[in-house]
């Protein structure tokens, strides 16, 4: 897929990235949170695209939605939803996160924007039905909307055999937030599912 994008991607996309405080770059400078990383990683890969800082820190879902009307503008072609670590911070119910995601898919949708579904696990610490309920809004909303899917914003640095390692090398003192070689392993992750998004965008994905 990677060696074709130079052929199939090469209208100008512009993405917004609707999120949290992992999205805004929380603790970093301004070149080296996700938008900036992220920008320069799909470039460098053959993609003509553009992505918007649409990240605010502690968003929640609702917050997400409250914001996506004027977040959705007629420029924008795909849209990035990385959302609900805050609502699990806070304990709000799944099915309340569950419906405020899906008021931002089906914005998305009625204004023809592409969206990557990023996803997220709960701790365990909610109880087994919580963790359930929701570990599975994410995968189910995006097949319903027919959305792509990530599984975790985090999944760049989760993956790493030693959790030591990663606190240490790819966090920031908070231990929450990623520093700029983190959010490269991050964004390295990702990127390939958000070519598959620039495709779709363009016309020539699935």
């Amino acid at each position: 897929m990677l060696a074709g994008l130079t052929t199939t991607a090469s209208a100008e996309v512009t993405i917004a990235a609707l999120g949290d405080s992992l999205t805004q770059g929380y603790g970093l400078a301004q070149g080296d949170g996700f938008v900036p990383q992220l920008q320069d990683w799909l470039r460098d890969h053959g993609a003509e695209a553009t992505v918007l800082n649409a990240g605010v820190s502690g968003d929640t879902t609702a917050g997400g939605l409250s914001r996506v009307a004027w977040t959705l503008t007629p420029d924008v072609d795909a849209m990035i939803v990385a959302l609900g670590g805050n609502d699990l911070l806070r304990g709000i119910d799944p099915a309340a996160s569950r419906a405020n995601l899906e008021g931002i898919l089906k914005a998305a949708r009625e204004a023809g924007v592409e969206v990557l579904l990023v996803g997220l696990s709960a701790p365990g610490n909610y109880g087994p039905e919580y963790k359930a309920a929701f570990d599975a809004m994410y995968p189910d909303l995006a097949q319903t909307y027919g959305t792509l899917y990530f599984e975790s914003f985090l999944k760049g640095l989760t993956d790493l055999p030693d959790r030591g390692t990663a606190m240490r090398d790819y966090m920031q003192q908070d231990g929450i937030h990623p520093s700029a070689a983190g959010v490269a392993r991050i964004v390295e992750a990702m990127g390939p599912a958000v070519l598959d998004l620039v495709e779709r965008a363009n016309g020539s994905g699935s």
